[in-house]
């Protein structure tokens, strides 16, 4: 296809689109560039979307224009230059053969926010959401858009979903985290902000992977072999179901006509979908294919994720699989080594399953993405609830994750991102004594009661006992003894999936994140 900026505009880049391949009589924007949009500001803004091929297409917005050619395909995208954050509402007109107008638009900064149930629950189903809600009337600068949610063996060119503006009618419904995450930065920086939430509750790592990227690791050739082998025995799992329906809704008639109960239910797969369906979740790469591969390549200012309950226990895998998808989104995203943050997983259960170190476990290996540039990780164990996997307390989440990107992407260097941070551990006397830094300048630390639990000591033997733990010089380290481990060997804290602690913070209520001096199995 051929693209052109008009004079005075800025340059137009050439790529490959991402979208539908049927041809269309009028010119479509691609979903995305709906009414009460939000643009990235100061990065080049690609617009996209079909039309009849050769039909020459012109975007205007915010005093710039710009045109293409669409291919014969009916594809086109121009490149509109960077443009400045702008709180007023104003229009993109397309203009092909017909004339498409969206109004409301917005430029500040746009965020994705993705991965699985923690990320996806709603406003309206978090603590305080009543205040919440209501208050969000005044900030109809906050927008959220929310794809429709879809999975796919191959990947899709569009979808479908509408740009909704905060308010008493929509918030209720956003993604509690993005929305938190969004205010927190919108009055901290006074420019709009818009979140794209393409979270799904339950999936897993690898459904949010593309494929040509598990192709090319052997160490998901696993994943690959499970895709592939519940796609070719899908066909005799649908045909088994269907004569399972076809025979249920016979037996159900003949007992309804003899007038006998028929209590047996339908048979089905349930909400996990036919295995090896278009409609099965746990299809490696079927949430990326459906919900950002259409995405692409929307300009955003960077990606915030909360996943990893859905692969609990695969904690080797988890240490690969998580700085893999990093990598490859930022590739396909085609912007760089954008900010990517995530939220530690948080505490939960009643640590019997596996002695209580699976989520630790599992937390340990998210923090190993932290090796990638541009990374960050809210800790969020503190805010756990012991009997439910989707704790209420998500409005310190997303300040939490707020405050990372308004340090290391916006510069707000003066606000604290995280909480104290081991500096060293080393055994003195009958005991550990750990030392700590304060990362942001703050006091290092404090606690919410004394003497400190949380605490572990083992000996040898390798069987962890509850310790106590004291403030020494000038409440920059803590000294950890256990009458039960009179020569300990290992020091840990927070090491359980609901770690018993009482908190250790700085002055900005930021915990300490769990850490151990080992590095043994369980």
């Amino acid at each position: 296809m051929t693209r052109k900026t008009l004079p005075g505009t800025g340059l137009v880049a050439l790529c490959a689109a991402h979208l539908s391949s049927t041809a269309q009589a009028d010119v479509v924007p691609a979903f995305l560039f709906g009414d009460n949009a939000v643009l990235q500001r100061d990065k080049p803004v690609p617009v996209w979307g079909t039309a009849d091929p050769g039909e020459k297409v012109v975007v205007t917005f915010a005093g710039h224009s710009a045109y293409a050619t669409a291919d014969a395909a009916g594809k086109w995208r121009v490149d509109l230059p960077a443009i400045p954050a702008n709180a007023t509402p104003a229009s993109m007109v397309i203009k092909g053969k017909n004339t498409v107008t969206r109004t409301g638009i917005l430029v500040g900064e746009v965020w994705l926010a993705s991965g699985q149930s923690n990320m996806e629950q709603k406003v309206k189903e978090t603590f305080d959401s009543a205040l919440d809600i209501a208050g969000s009337a005044r900030f109809p600068m906050i927008r959220e858009l929310r794809p429709d949610t879809r999975t796919s063996h191959t990947p899709l060119s569009t979808s479908i979903g509408t740009w909704k503006i905060a308010g008493p009618e929509t918030t209720g419904e956003f993604s509690a985290i993005g929305y938190h995450y969004a205010l927190t930065i919108y009055k901290t920086l006074n420019v709009p902000v818009g979140i794209i939430n393409t979270s799904q509750g339950a999936s897993k790592i690898s459904t949010w992977m593309d494929l040509p990227t598990l192709k090319s690791d052997p160490g998901f050739k696993h994943l690959i072999e499970e895709r592939e082998k519940k796609l070719a025995d899908y066909p005799a799992v649908k045909a088994k179901l269907d004569a399972d329906v076809k025979k249920w809704e016979a037996d159900k008639a003949a007992a309804e006509a003899a007038k006998k109960p028929f209590p047996t239910p339908r048979p089905g797969y349930g909400w996990a979908g036919t295995p090896g369906g278009p409609d099965d979740r746990f299809v490696p790469a079927t949430f990326y294919n459906g919900m950002i591969h259409p995405l692409l390549p929307y300009a955003l200012r960077g990606v915030i994720w909360y996943q990893a309950e859905g692969d609990a226990g695969l904690v080797d895998f988890y240490a690969k699989a998580f700085p893999t998808l990093i990598t490859s989104w930022r590739k396909l995203l085609g912007q760089g080594d954008i900010p990517f943050y995530w939220v530690q997983l948080s505490a939960y259960g009643d640590n019997k399953w596996n002695d209580g170190v699976i989520w630790p476990l599992m937390r340990e290996a998210q923090g190993k993405a932290l090796a990638l540039p541009h990374t960050g990780q809210a800790i969020s164990f503190d805010l756990g609830e012991p009997g439910n996997i989707h704790p209420q307390r998500k409005q310190e989440v997303g300040r939490r994750l707020a405050r990372i990107a308004l340090n290391r992407t916006y510069g707000q260097n003066k606000i604290a991102d995280t909480g104290p941070e081991v500096d060293k551990i080393e055994r003195e006397g009958t005991g550990f004594r750990v030392r700590f830094k304060s990362p942001n300048g703050r006091p290092v630390l404090a606690a919410l009661a004394h003497p400190i639990s949380g605490f572990e000591l083992a000996g040898d033997d390798k069987v962890f006992k509850p310790a106590v733990a004291i403030f020494g010089d000038n409440n920059t380290s803590v000294f950890v003894t256990s009458a039960e481990v009179p020569n300990p060997v290992a020091v840990r804290y927070g090491w359980r999936d609901f770690p018993n602690a009482s908190l250790v913070h700085n002055s900005e209520g930021l915990p300490v994140e769990q850490f151990r001096s080992d590095n043994w199995a369980r």
